[in-house]
């Protein structure tokens, strides 16, 4: 068994292993969903049928990147497993393609230049240390997703971000306060709180094409 394997472990506490057939499945989903939202500018519906194991609730993050450029274009999500895989994917698809307050609503011409990629996140786990500074030591580039919260603030980068950015586990910290609304430094501050969590990723090669799970691990 590959080392880097990600095991879910449900409400029921059953184990569940996504492949890249359910990746493919949830690429596809939000796929046809951003369609329909930008051609149809209809109600967009919940598939009927769908395979058990993605019914199950899970945190999910749909990321929309332009095509070849790889420049981000919409990411919105559910860090914890509150929905269905399913729903979560779909309503996530919606919100990241109309918004992301970062970003102008997609155009229907954008589509078929635009990748999409699916994040499945594991439940966020409170990192427990003994003083602010052992951040650091808790934390794995190309494993480890972070949220940042102090107060109301909250701040989630996903684990593929400081990979592609390069970062240190340093700098990671300074990014996820920032995108938090906080100070770089807010991660040393006794009240932050620091949730790591990890995440397979599915994206597609090419707009609407073949799907590949993602390897970010920097071993």
């Amino acid at each position: 068994m590959r080392p880097d394997v990600i095991f879910f472990i449900n409400e029921n506490q059953y184990i569940t292993m996504y492949t890249v057939e359910d990746g493919a499945y949830l690429i596809r989903l939000a796929r046809e969903t951003i369609e329909k939202l930008l051609r149809e500018d209809g109600a967009i519906s919940l598939p009927e049928e769908a395979p058990e194991k993605l019914k199950e609730k899970a945190g999910v993050f749909v990321t929309l990147q332009t095509y070849p450029e790889h420049a981000l274009r919409g990411c919105i999500g559910y860090p914890e497993p509150s929905l269905p895989l399913v729903e979560a994917t779909v309503k996530a698809a919606v919100s990241a393609a109309c918004e992301d307050p970062r970003f102008p609503p997609l155009l229907e011409g954008e589509l078929e230049n635009t990748l999409i990629e699916v994040t499945v996140l594991t439940p966020p786990e409170l990192i427990e240390v003994a003083s602010p500074k052992d951040y650091a030591k808790s934390i794995e580039i190309g494993r480890d997703g972070l949220i940042i919260e102090k107060g109301w603030n909250r701040g989630l980068l996903l684990p593929q971000v400081p990979v592609d950015q390069g970062w240190s586990r340093e700098e990671f910290l300074s990014y996820a306060c920032m995108k938090a609304g906080l100070m770089s430094d807010c991660w040393l501050d006794e009240d932050t709180k620091v949730y790591k969590f990890k995440g397979v990723v599915f994206t597609e090669v090419e707009p609407g094409g073949d799907v590949k799970e993602r390897s970010i691990s920097t071993s």
